[in-house]
């Protein structure tokens, strides 16, 4: 197995019309995935995924709750020596059935957990958004090139043929010049006693709420339909149940600015609903409606209605980017980018605290 392939730039990225979600005339064994974090999105769509993928397995699971350890292992047939806690996880070096393992825990934790899979000489793939600040992103990265492993940041949209349509359309200049732009995922939350909740509103775990867990799927869109970096973000937060977030607001929004003068429009939000990107170019509208979800995204371009069915989003992902590790496809979603993205969340929340535009300089990425 080869291992590191070196991050593309956004430029390069964005030449990939979509990853295929099959290559049958390649068929090596498959690579072992430990998920790390056996929450609801590990259960119900990251481990359904990769058992219907074409290069990938569940080989390990790493877990602080032991009494999830035989469902486990039951449905994926994983042997005892596949079976890590929180506290042992340097012992998956000797694990040469792991390839890989995927971090699926609240982003708080995110950089801790992945520095030390890396340090044990295994690849990663992490969660979005990537960690709490570009600092602990830039760790992540290094830990990476000094393993030699690969790191990739789980980015499933860069798989959903809405959104890749999107992306080359912008890239190739399709319909001219965009004109404006509004992207935003939000939706109103109630059920923060419930467990798998409750890390979402914490500071330490969520980090900022919404902006990190929502918010970072608008960050996103604005890179691959602009192809451009900005530079300048104006941003606002409020809060309007105080007894549910006192420790992270409820609201975000925030405005980019271009070099050219153009702006561009944002929002995340656990207190309201959305669910949309909207750009206006110079031929028309170009729109994903329940565009961020795991199905249902309907769209349009100024030429007409998308005509895309849905896909197994999770599964295509996977074999996107087991394919990176084997080096048959590039890394389309590196550390590199989720830094990027994590820099640019960063700057909307101090933008937020001080009331202030903050410039954003040159991004590396």
């Amino acid at each position: 197995m080869i291992a590191l392939a070196s991050g593309a730039s956004l430029a390069s990225v964005l030449r990939l019309r979509s990853a295929p979600a099959v290559q049958t005339e390649f068929r090596p064994e498959k690579l072992g995935i430990a998920l790390l974090g056996l929450g609801d999105y590990a259960t119900n769509w990251l481990a359904p995924a990769i058992a219907q993928s074409t290069y990938g397995k569940v080989a390990g699971i790493v877990t602080g709750s032991p009494d999830k350890i035989s469902t486990w292992q039951e449905k994926y047939s994983i042997p005892d020596s596949g079976v890590f806690n929180y506290e042992n996880l340097e012992d998956i070096a000797s694990n040469k059935d792991i390839d890989i393992v995927y971090i699926v825990t609240p982003t708080g934790l995110h950089h801790k957990f992945a520095i030390r899979a890396l340090e044990a000489g295994k690849h990663v793939i992490c969660e979005k958004p990537m960690a709490p600040t570009a600092e602990d992103c830039t760790r992540m990265i290094d830990a990476a090139r000094k393993a030699d492993r690969m790191l990739q940041i789980g980015y499933r949209l860069y798989w959903e043929p809405h959104h890749t349509r999107v992306m080359t359309a912008m890239r190739d200049k399709e319909f001219g010049k965009w004109e404006s732009l509004e992207t935003a995922f939000a939706g109103r939350m109630k059920d923060f006693d419930d467990p798998k909740n409750q890390w979402r509103i914490d500071k330490e775990l969520g980090i900022a709420g919404a902006l990190y867990d929502l918010g970072v799927y608008a960050v996103q869109a604005g890179f691959y339909t602009t192809q451009q970096h900005p530079i300048r973000v104006t941003a606002t937060s409020s809060t309007d149940r105080k007894e549910i977030f006192n420790e992270v607001p409820e609201h975000w929004d925030w405005e980019l600015e271009y070099a050219d003068g153009r702006k561009s429009i944002h929002w995340s939000s656990y207190g309201k609903n959305g669910n949309h990107l909207k750009m206006a170019t110079a031929e028309g509208s170009l729109e994903i409606e329940r565009a961020y979800g795991y199905s249902g995204q309907s769209g349009v371009t100024p030429v007409g209605k998308m005509s895309f069915e849905d896909v197994f989003q999770q599964t295509r992902q996977i074999d996107g980017q087991l394919l990176a590790i084997h080096r048959r496809n590039a890394n389309v979603v590196p550390g590199e980018m989720g830094r990027r993205d994590i820099r640019l969340i960063n700057a909307v929340m101090e933008s937020a605290d001080s009331g202030k535009s903050v410039e954003l300089g040159k991004f590396d990425y």
